[in-house]
């Protein structure tokens, strides 16, 4: 079975081909997202066109997924006028092949489920580290979707809570968070790879052990609800290792000791992890 997958994110649509177990012709195309979600399906569109015989789609994105119909149930700004959008009906329209559609972290979680670090672990949580914090829940080996199929939204945990504003764990946590505030004092450093090649740097790394910090608010209350033996935590930037050995270190200081045997992990397959849990999904429907 030969698979067109795409993730779409709202700086970039990354794609590939799954076939015979292996992801190959991997592409990496900015989205241009802040063009609004019509503009996305094209250049989504676009993308497909360039493969040739699929037998199937499966589609990562952004936003709230209604994936038993394949529509956006809610997008926020990061792609304009995305909301409604019937994503599985316009590529099926179009290509004349099944299409699964599900949202970006439900579809990591899937694929460090079956194919990466999370096999054979019935309940654990998966968090993504971007412009926004995403999140999914693995109950039972399924993905937990709640009412109206959003559950999972982790970056709208309030952290810091004030009578001004609602202190929204991804204002703080994200990797935009991070390199909004580095950038602020040293502009020069405007992504997080760059960030990470300058860990030497004092005034970089204060910034970075600061916005560590963050990111352990938000796990410590998740830690305490759902008591899962796994996290994994995805993203690009999370391939850094220095994140991942101090959120370690750390967590001990701030759950309670019954709490504390819980595993952080970087998602193994990386940034490909939503390509492989969409591949998945599609795999799914084209065999029901």
């Amino acid at each position: 079975m030969r698979i067109a997958v795409l993730d779409i994110g709202a700086t970039v649509v990354k794609s590939g081909i799954i076939e015979n177990g292996e992801l190959t012709r991997k592409l990496r195309s900015p989205s241009n997202a802040h063009l609004g979600g019509p503009y996305v399906m094209e250049i989504a569109k676009g993308i497909i066109e360039g493969y040739s015989d699929f037998d199937c789609i499966g589609i990562s994105t952004a936003g709230q997924v209604d994936s038993e119909h394949g529509i956006i149930r809610y997008s926020n700004q990061n792609i304009p006028d995305y909301t409604g959008m019937k994503v599985q009906e316009i590529l099926q329209n179009t290509f004349n092949v099944p299409v699964a559609v599900e949202n970006d972290v439900n579809a990591v979680a899937v694929g460090e489920s079956i194919y990466g670090v999370a096999q054979n672990v019935k309940n654990f949580l998966c968090l993504t580290y971007g412009t926004g914090v995403g999140g999914a829940i693995v109950f039972n080996g399924e993905v937990f979707t709640g009412a109206e199929l959003s559950a999972g939204e982790f970056g709208h945990i309030i952290t810091h809570a004030s009578k001004d504003e609602k202190g929204y764990y991804e204002k703080y946590a994200s990797a935009r968070a991070l390199v909004n505030n580095v950038k602020a004092v040293l502009p020069e450093l405007d992504n997080g790879d760059k960030i990470f090649a300058n860990l030497e740097n004092p005034v970089v790394k204060e910034f970075v052990d600061e916005w560590i910090i963050e990111i352990l608010y938000g796990l410590v209350s998740l830690i305490h609800i759902f008591k899962p033996s796994l996290i994994v935590l995805g993203g690009g930037i999370m391939q850094n290792n220095y994140i991942i050995d101090q959120l370690q270190k750390k967590i001990c200081d701030y759950v309670m000791p019954s709490f504390d045997a819980v595993r952080l992990v970087q998602a193994q397959l990386g940034n490909d992890a939503g390509l492989w849990g969409a591949g998945h999904l599609a795999r799914l429907k084209i065999s029901k």
